[in-house]
């Protein structure tokens, strides 16, 4: 519960028209307060951090001039929506975000109606505001539509993409662009603000409008004038490109004065069409050491603001990331055509090193994941082998030139696909529970399950020896703990290996199913087969498994529509073969975020779960009925 004696403004608030009650007067002092609660509650449960403590001062400011929920703030991302949750009546399940049953970590539609767009990945915003706006001049509705996205995310094509349509249609939008690393301009001071101030105001926007209509009329003073004024702006600040994009750019304003940013935002509220504010913000603001190392601060797990975080210096072993990570330095070394390719995941996808390392071979493209696939297929048709690093929730942004740019030209990419399956506290948004299903079906594309940390590495340098597209999907966090081999060996492609020889009933594990696999074929005396590849399967082991047992039945972290299980079962229907067979997966809904064990067992996908299901199975077909022998 909140401390009403340290938040004597924050406890009154309970939504946003609680906030809008307040003197203007009292703002600073709340946004010290919200900082404050900030601080005090992640600090102890974890979760995105330093972003919020960015955005503050404009969510306040925001809620305050805009009739939310009627007015539409769309968040890109959504780590830096956690002011945005404090100020929308959630302030009190706050320390229950990204836990089981808790605060989703991202704004979602379901949990709050001040939520207006899900999201999870980036760069989404201003499309959905966009499309927002149009709706309200269609329907009629008198409402406003903003998107506040960061400065990385305008890294992302769709963003652009987005800019272009808006401006294009004069569509009443504002689109609030948090510069967070000053990325775009460092001119921040009281004569930036004052002149975003001055560009928003009613007299410049008069006298603009009214030397448009008098001097449209004569088309060689009007474009003279046009690029006078973008030449005099250009001297002050940097919205050239924006502005002909078709929008109104204003700023750059300092995101941390409430007062200049209330005046500048008080002035757009009421300016027609695209309208385009550019603030600057100090990611961390408040806490000196998530200031200091932003990165480090960005996602945190519970720490004393005291003494910030600190090493633990307990190393349990690598992991799927660390085991990349090595691999993909040990191959530069060996072979001077690799280079490796991410989508702005240099930590998360393990290729810290290997920048440090080979700083001219490593390509962070930022936020496009399109990009990342097109330019590697670029590199691959001259001679070079890239590795493409991505979380396979991204990937599938990037799907279309996986499709006609790698797969059909039969390209040597190796995807070292992350976070395959389910990923824990970022949810449902960040699961890779479908790359299964949609790299399967592609031309010439090997798909390979790592059973453990050192079958990872093996398989990687197998997919990176192809000549031709390849996979590699691993979990996020470790595997069973398997002796890694500093060797590499080419696996056979296509060649399922038998773990253990059983009685009447097969288990074909996938991945990181396997250890599950075991548990659960020990316990009932199942032959259980590490099948390894996806794609190409290895057809020869299902038809010599379907000869001697009764029951067949597979299990993979993907879902089970299109999944590994089906790629089984098309290999049986070819060869005309008739056995039992069940298909055990991730089943056809949503799984909400908590920690992995939460998911995969709300999953099933438990030795426990996947016994007692198993147990069943075999149960029924006991009974002898061909019915019950075929029912799932």
């Amino acid at each position: 519960m909140t401390d009403h004696s340290r938040y004597p403004l924050l406890d009154r608030i309970d939504s946003p028209a609680d906030l809008r009650a307040l003197p203007e007067s009292s703002l600073e002092e709340l946004a010290r307060e919200v900082r404050a609660y900030l601080l005090d509650t992640v600090s102890q449960c974890g979760g995105h951090f330093a972003a919020g403590l960015g955005t503050v001062e404009l969510t306040i400011a925001l809620h305050y001039l805009y009739n939310t929920p009627d007015d539409r703030i769309v968040w890109d991302v959504g780590h830096q929506a956690y002011p945005h949750k404090i100020l929308t009546g959630r302030k009190e399940r706050l320390h229950t975000i990204r836990q089981w049953g808790g605060l989703a970590p991202f704004p979602k539609r379901e949990e709050s109606i001040y939520d207006t767009f899900g999201v999870g990945h980036s760069s989404t915003s201003i499309s959905a505001a966009l499309g927002m706006s149009i709706a309200a001049r269609l329907t009629g509705a008198a409402r406003r539509a903003v998107a506040v996205i960061g400065d990385g995310a305008m890294t992302a094509g769709v963003a652009f993409e987005a800019l272009n349509h808006a401006g294009d249609l004069g569509a009443d939008v504002l689109v609030v662009l948090n510069d967070n690393n000053m990325s775009i301009s460092p001119n921040v001071g009281a004569l930036s603000n004052r002149f975003a101030q001055i560009l928003s105001g009613k007299l410049y926007t008069t006298v603009r409008e009214g030397s448009k209509k008098v001097l449209s009329q004569m088309p060689p003073v009007w474009e003279l004038a046009r690029r006078a004024e973008e030449h005099v702006k250009g001297l002050i600040v940097p919205g050239t490109l924006f502005e002909e994009f078709g929008f109104n750019y204003i700023g750059p304003v300092d995101g941390h004065d409430l007062p200049a940013l209330l005046a500048t935002l008080r002035n757009i509220r009421n300016l027609p069409g695209p309208q385009f504010l550019h603030i600057i913000t100090k990611k961390g603001k408040g806490y000196a050491p998530a200031e200091a190392d932003p990165v480090k601060y960005h996602g945190v797990s519970p720490f004393d603001p005291e003494v910030g975080i600190v090493a633990s210096g307990k190393k349990t072993g690598r992991n799927y990331c660390d085991v990349f990570g090595d691999w993909v330095c040990d191959m530069a070394a060996r072979d001077r055509r690799l280079v490796a390719i991410t989508p702005a995941m240099r930590e998360g996808s393990g290729l810290v090193r290997f920048e440090r390392e080979y700083p001219e071979r490593y390509f962070d493209v930022a936020i496009a994941e399109q990009h990342s696939v097109n330019v590697a297929a670029g590199m691959a048709c001259d001679g070079l082998k890239p590795v493409v690093a991505i979380y396979s929730t991204f990937l599938q942004r990037g799907y279309d030139q996986v499709v006609h740019d790698v797969a059909l030209q039969n390209l040597p990419v190796l995807f070292a696909l992350d976070r395959a399956g389910l990923v824990g506290a970022d949810g449902p948004t960040h699961n890779g529970a479908y790359d299964v299903s949609f790299l399967r079906c592609l031309p010439n594309m090997v798909v390979m399950t790592p059973a453990d940390e050192n079958e990872c590495r093996q398989m990687l340098y197998t997919g990176f020896m192809h000549d031709g597209p390849a996979t590699v999907r691993y979990p996020r966090g470790g595997g069973p703990g398997a002796a890694i081999e500093e060797t590499m060996s080419a696996l056979p492609i296509g060649r399922a290996e038998v773990r253990r020889e059983g009685h009447e009933v097969a288990i074909l594990a996938f991945g990181t199913m396997v250890a599950v696999a075991e548990a659960v074929g020990e316990a009932v005396d199942a032959t259980v087969v590490n099948m390894r590849f996806v794609k190409p399967l290895d057809a020869d082991c299902v038809l010599e498994l379907a000869t001697r047992h009764a029951l067949l039945v597979t299990i993979e972290e993907n879902v089970v529509q299109g999944g590994a299980g089906s790629a089984v079962n098309e290999c049986l229907a070819a060869a005309g073969v008739n056995v039992a067979i069940a298909n055990y997966g991730l089943p056809d809904r949503t799984i909400q975020h908590g920690s992995r064990d939460d998911m995969l067992r709300d999953a099933g996908l438990t030795v426990e779960a996947f016994g007692e299901y198993l147990r069943a199975r075999l149960a029924r077909l006991a009974d002898g009925s061909p019915a019950a022998a075929r029912s799932a």
